[in-house]
């Protein structure tokens, strides 16, 4: 039994020591107000218009706030696509995915991409930021 004068920092006898009718913060300590349902609405990809065009975005959805360039647009097979990527990956030093048919570069590579892909043939444009 403590004495009347001291305080239960923790105890692992008899039963919870939390207030009833008390609930936790909606956010955890340190987390900014939203950010868990901004990491947990999903990855919204820009659309391939079929144009012809492939498309350099910049985005920072569903990365930790760290910035990626999406190229959409490129034509092939999913293989086809499998070895742009590592080429890609290859000569600007960086990793990337594969997302459907979105390939996904970590870190702001637009300009270097689209040098990469010009010269590959392809015709390009700089969107979304």
């Amino acid at each position: 039994m403590p004495d009347a004068n001291s305080r239960l920092v923790y105890s692992s006898d008899g039963p919870s020591v939390r207030r009833k009718g008390v609930r936790p913060p909606a956010d955890p300590p340190g987390r900014k107000p939203g950010a868990a349902r901004a990491a947990t609405a999903g990855d919204a990809l820009p659309v391939d218009p079929g144009d012809g065009w492939v498309r350099l975005h910049r985005g920072k959805s569903a990365r930790g706030g760290k910035a990626g360039t999406l190229v959409v647009g490129l034509p092939g097979t999913e293989s086809e696509l499998d070895d742009v990527l590592k080429r890609c990956k290859q000569r600007i030093g960086a990793g990337g995915t594969r997302q459907g048919r979105v390939l996904v570069i970590q870190g702001d590579h637009r300009e270097k991409l689209r040098a990469l892909l010009v010269a590959e043939g392809h015709r390009v444009k700089l969107a979304g930021g």
